[in-house]
């Protein structure tokens, strides 16, 4: 199926930029399917699973048909479960953040129902509930269903596993006769086609069923990182690992736009493609790619999709897709023509939670990593050289350099080991320069030769400076002599450390802690 951008599907300018900040530019094949029926108001059942983006698939549609001005009760959206309600509103609300006058509630047992009812008596106009919950307020007349034309039932097959079923049945019978029933279920057993038969007319069937995968020939990792340090992450990996060609995925455009111009600005071969580029610009730069001028191409998802090339070595997914099925699509363009490929996934946060969703998926193991320091990236650069010594010492003829190397051994004080080493270090030197070249800082009030760093924690939390100390030397590797002057207040701490390591003291420290107290540390001339 072609892919299919909201910009395409005649949404709402307030929903539209409500997606696009939620980082989606294309929609997953649910919602391409869905969105346009659901809008014309058609009854839809949708065989969906978890992960495909079904909530959108049918909350997109039901925000549009809703009128903020109205504050009667216009839509019910049914869960399985109190979890479940909750994700769901919190969905809906990113998704109608721009669209003023619109109030979302979850209802579900466990919660205060006096609460649920205040609420409901200020005037709510989408609530998410779970089947007895809803009962509960039926059976108070606290809710009303007067002008409501929208009725979801989300995982309608877990709700019947749970037996809830009855209850289903006697909400439908108590909603308007005039409305738009839309059921999603990744499963449909006789109990489900009965009710699609019975509460609903005329529905049109979307059926997108994951199918499963697994992904071979490619070794994945990821790693979790801040958000601010995915750059610097990126950068040493690409340094580590040296592909020929590599993919970095990012979600919209105007990241793709950012960190092109980071990478490039960084030494880096890099170019971007995405949806807002003209068709020369996008041929430009994919033949390009092709021809391995361009070493680095980042992407959307819509983007890369004519993207077909053989020797990718490696993808990054910068951010983390919006559906299980683009991880998949993505990292697929690496590991081809029975090669093997590397893909690596930067996770921020809870984003941990959604990698898991996509190991299920894939039926796939993505083994966590820590961030590789400048120490790993010099070792993994001069074993990749080392690899290649092998080759030239089984294949060529050395006869002509081992006479020049004995001449100068003869006329020098040097052994063949001091030559060697002297070969390696020149080798590596591309992009070592760089690498080992000190950030400016700035003025951080330190000494010459030295960077003050400022951290969140002080004697209020019992640190002492030897627990600073002993951090810094444990996390960064670099040896404690080196570290400066500490000097510790009530409640922060400044330090000071050699100019050429304080960016790799940075990355480490980023998720250290201290005394079991998790830090932020930053350059003193920052606060």
């Amino acid at each position: 199926m072609e892919t299919v951008r909201f910009e395409d599907l005649g949404l709402r300018p307030q929903i539209l930029r409500a997606v696009t900040e939620m980082g989606f530019e294309a929609a997953s094949p649910i919602q391409a399917r869905a969105i346009p029926l659901l809008m014309e108001g058609k009854d839809v059942i949708g065989q969906a699973q978890t992960g495909t983006g079904k909530t959108a698939a049918f909350g997109i549609p039901l925000l549009e048909k809703i009128d903020p001005k109205n504050r009667k009760l216009q839509a019910l959206v049914l869960c399985p479960t109190r979890e479940l309600a909750i994700q769901v509103a919190d969905e809906m609300r990113r998704l109608c953040r721009f669209m003023h006058g619109i109030k979302i509630l979850p209802i579900y047992g466990g919660q205060d129902i006096g609460k649920q009812i205040r609420s409901l008596k200020g005037g709510i106009q989408l609530v998410i509930g779970t089947p007895g919950r809803v009962m509960d307020h039926m059976r108070r007349h606290t809710l009303k269903f007067d002008e409501l034309h929208t009725i979801v039932l989300d995982e309608a097959d877990e709700m019947l596993n749970m037996g809830f079923r009855e209850d289903i049945e006697t909400i439908l019978k108590d909603v308007p006769e005039e409305r738009q029933t839309v059921l999603f279920s990744a499963t449909m057993p006789k109990p489900i086609l009965d009710i699609t038969k019975n509460y609903q007319k005329d529905a049109e069937l979307v059926k997108v069923v994951k199918k499963e995968l697994t992904v071979r020939n490619i070794d994945q990792y990821y790693y979790e990182v801040k958000e601010k340090n995915k750059q610097e992450v990126l950068s040493r990996l690409l340094d580590m690992y040296n592909p020929k060609l590599s993919l970095v995925f990012c979600n919209t455009k105007r990241r793709v736009d950012e960190l092109t111009t980071a990478l490039q600005g960084r030494g880096y071969f890099a170019e971007g493609l995405h949806g807002d580029m003209k068709q020369s610009q996008r041929d430009r730069v994919m033949n390009s790619f092709r021809n391995g001028k361009t070493e680095i191409l980042i992407a959307t998802d819509v983007a890369a999709r004519g993207i077909d090339v053989d020797d990718v070595e490696a993808v990054f997914n910068y951010d983390l897709p919006q559906d299980d099925e683009f991880y998949v699509h993505r990292i697929g363009r690496t590991g081809r023509a029975g090669r093997v490929g590397r893909a690596f996934t930067f996770i921020v946060g809870k984003e941990v939670y959604k990698l898991k969703d996509i190991q299920r998926y894939c039926k796939t193991k993505i083994y966590a990593q820590p961030i590789p320091s400048l120490n790993d990236v010099s070792a993994i650069k001069a074993d990749k050289i080392l690899s290649g010594i092998a080759d030239v010492i089984k294949n060529e003829d050395l006869g002509k350099m081992i006479s020049l190397i004995e001449q100068r051994l003869n006329e020098e004080d040097y052994t063949a080991m001091d030559i060697a080493a002297a070969f390696l270090k020149q080798a590596m030197g591309y992009g070592e320069a760089a690498q080992e070249k000190p950030v400016d800082f700035g003025d951080t009030g330190a000494e010459e030769g030295m960077v003050r760093l400022f951290i969140n924690i002080g004697k209020k939390q019992n640190v002492r400076p030897g627990d600073v100390l002993g951090a810094i030397a444990g996390e960064s590797g670099m040896p404690g002599k080196l570290v400066g002057t500490i000097d510790m207040f009530d409640k922060y701490t400044f330090v000071e450390v050699p100019q050429d390591r304080a960016r790799d003291v940075l990355m480490a420290m980023d998720h250290a802690k201290i005394k079991g107290k998790s830090i932020n540390i930053e350059p003193a001339n920052q606060r």
